[in-house]
């Protein structure tokens, strides 16, 4: 979801609070694990609340294109967004885009506080994807970054959107788009 539909939650936070630290996503560290410890403690040391979080997210808008990407996307399959964000973190989003499905983690929170998260299972995208298929249906799956990568080679088909350079190198087996209309293109041709 986050840097292919939505903006990335963490770096907006991190612009908000002038926290450069908090700027570091999946883009930049694969262990996830080691990622949300990180930002915990930030969290922790610097005060900040899920509300104060959910406040930013409620005033982030979509991608430029996302909605009618999205939209398209619908009018052609079903689509199910796998995310590795938050229950509530989701809500504003999810409400821009038409209530979509999404498949997500759970944050742990006291009082306000972030204090952990619980994962739906690990490498809960590409489950999910393995899921699907044992079902029997076909999974055409895209992603920015490291931690969507075992999801895109588990599908039947699987894009790089959006995606920054390191990622693209590092994951030549993948096409990679820079665009809604091109992803959708390529989407299509595999329908």
């Amino acid at each position: 979801m986050e840097g292919v539909l939505t903006p990335e939650v963490w770096i907006a936070v991190a612009e908000r609070t002038q926290i450069p630290a908090l700027r570091r996503t999946t883009r930049d560290e694969p262990d996830y694990d080691k990622l949300m410890h990180y930002r915990i403690d930030l969290m922790d040391r610097h005060g900040i609340t899920l509300s104060k979080i959910q406040e930013v997210i409620a005033g982030l808008p979509l991608l430029p294109g996302a909605l009618d990407f999205l939209n398209e996307l619908r009018r052609r399959t079903q689509v199910i967004i796998l995310s590795d964000t938050f229950e509530q973190f989701a809500q504003p989003f999810l409400r821009q885009m038409g209530w979509p499905t999404l498949f997500c983690h759970r944050l742990t929170v006291v009082n306000d506080r972030i204090t952990g998260y619980e994962l739906r299972m690990p490498d809960q995208k590409r489950q999910s994807v393995a899921a699907l298929q044992s079902l029997n249906y076909r999974v055409i799956a895209a992603g920015d970054s490291f931690n969507d990568t075992s999801m895109l080679g588990q599908a039947d088909h699987g894009f790089l959107v959006h995606a920054p350079e390191n990622v693209v190198r590092q994951f030549p087996q993948f096409p990679a788009v820079t665009s809604h209309g091109d992803l959708l293109a390529r989407i299509t041709a595999c329908l």
